[in-house]
């Protein structure tokens, strides 16, 4: 029998070392090493409820928990050795453990299996990862209520199918992506709650033959609820794929607010300017000025998609209880997360500095007949059916894209050859103000409405 052995958590049933190939081919350490805040968490909550156990001395835990520290500190400091032999973050830890306090550094791992406790530490990461996307996503969305009180006034078109529509206010649309970006923190927050139940005392897939106190480690680390079934308490990663889930959800969101940020910023619409600082120039045309940070995060929305494509299809075909596959979620995990952390954090600081170009939106609400339902919503309440109103408009509109004039610049005259019904009251119907302050209801882009619906969000941000 060789005397070298490549791992001493279970080199003693091998009669030959693993190839250095396959040795570095299965480790994990060069990735979940960011895990080590959680591990020895983890680690420390357990030799706390060992010795309530009887299983571990007073002295014995604390040596452990001192020991844990001062690895901890290692690692921060910069001199921690990370070993690819040793494969993972878990066993990095508990052979320096093991080195330093010898015999009772060995007795930490009584009553628990890497199996457990790698699925104990994703989710205590996850759960401080989601409170910290938490934040930036809150920062965002008081930015956007900063900027839509600012313009609750300003008028813009808004459009279906990018066609210009009906005429809104610009404070209303950055409201859309309040809307938008509140399901979001329902999700997380949600998705949270399932994150925070803990496995740890799962053991290896069938629990443990040792007296452990599960609601002792549950409390200490802050669990919400302990897991049911220790098959399901090793290989379940739901959780990793729900919040994967609810991250795309939220990309997909700033993907789309990037796309109309990128298409202000363009010389053809020009409705609003990013600070020189979000931006970049072009190494061969001087004028340029790119909106790389949006173009980005709508770039980086595929990585967050994929990661939920990769983790699905991960855990699609696995048996219980563990297997090696599972070494699989947390790169994408970990990048998901990362991903939209940076992407909030670049936009809470890119949105409050959004500076619009106000006349050029309101002459661009001003072109395109934006105020043709209000015409029809006129002669609706003159007594006619609305369908016959949408024809009359109709055949207003092509007059007025025959003569180059909008609704709102053709003569009472001339309105009237489509329709007696109308009157001069008519032109305040047409205005861009008039057809705003209209859709005064809960909702609606009439400013007086953006301006409630900024208070109920800082209301909203108020009780999280």
């Amino acid at each position: 029998m060789s005397s070298e052995k490549t791992n001493q958590s279970w080199g003693g049933r091998f009669s030959e070392p693993v190839d250095a190939f396959v040795a570095r081919f299965t480790a994990s350490v060069d990735f979940d090493k960011r895990l080590y805040r959680h591990d020895i968490l983890g680690s420390q909550a357990h030799a706390r409820m060992l010795t309530q156990a009887g299983v571990l001395s007073e002295a014995e835990r604390d040596a452990i928990v001192a020991g844990l520290d001062e690895i901890r500190g290692e690692i921060e400091a910069g001199t921690f050795e990370w070993r690819v032999d040793l494969e993972d973050v878990h066993m990095n830890i508990e052979a320096r453990l093991t080195e330093r306090l010898g015999v009772v550094g060995k007795k930490l791992h009584t009553g628990r299996s890497r199996n457990d406790q790698v699925a104990t530490d994703i989710r205590l990461w996850l759960r401080d990862e989601i409170d910290a996307i938490l934040v930036e996503l809150n920062r965002l969305q008081e930015g956007l209520l900063q900027l839509a009180e600012t313009e609750a006034d300003t008028i813009m078109p808004g459009f279906t199918h990018l066609q210009t529509a009906q005429p809104v206010t610009f404070g209303h649309h950055l409201l859309a992506w309040f809307e938008m970006l509140s399901r979001d923190h329902e999700r997380l927050v949600d998705c949270r709650k399932r994150v925070n139940r803990m496995p740890l005392g799962s053991a290896a897939l069938a629990g443990t033959t040792y007296p452990i106190q599960r609601q002792v480690t549950c409390e200490l680390l802050g669990f919400e609820a302990i897991g049911g079934n220790s098959l399901d308490g090793v290989s379940d990663r739901d959780f990793a794929i729900e919040f994967c889930a609810a991250a795309s959800l939220a990309m997909m969101h700033l993907s789309r607010f990037s796309e109309e940020l990128v298409l202000w910023t363009s010389a053809q619409f020009q409705f609003i300017d990013l600070p020189d600082r979000f931006c970049t120039g072009s190494s061969i045309m001087p004028q340029k000025k790119n909106p790389d940070v949006p173009e980005l995060v709508r770039g980086k929305t595929g990585r967050v998609f994929g990661a939920l494509t990769g983790l699905l299809t991960l855990m699609k075909g696995q048996p219980l209880a563990y297997n090696k596959d599972n070494q699989e979620d947390k790169e994408p995990l970990f990048d998901a997360a990362d991903t939209l952390r940076d992407s909030l954090r670049a936009f809470a600081d890119m949105v409050p500095a959004i500076k619009p170009k106000r006349e050029i939106m309101r002459e661009a609400a001003r072109r395109g007949f934006s105020t043709a339902t209000d015409l029809a919503d006129y002669l609706v309440r003159k007594g006619l059916p609305f369908r016959d109103c949408h024809e009359i408009v109709g055949h207003a509109v092509k007059y007025g894209v025959d003569s180059g004039k909008d609704l709102a610049e053709m003569s009472l005259d001339e309105l009237r050859r489509f329709s007696d019904q109308i009157e001069r009251d008519v032109f305040a119907v047409l205005t861009l103000e008039g057809s705003v302050n209209a859709r005064d209801h809960i909702g609606g882009t009439a400013p007086a409405q953006v301006r409630a619906a900024v208070q109920r969000g800082r209301a909203l941000l108020g009780q999280r």
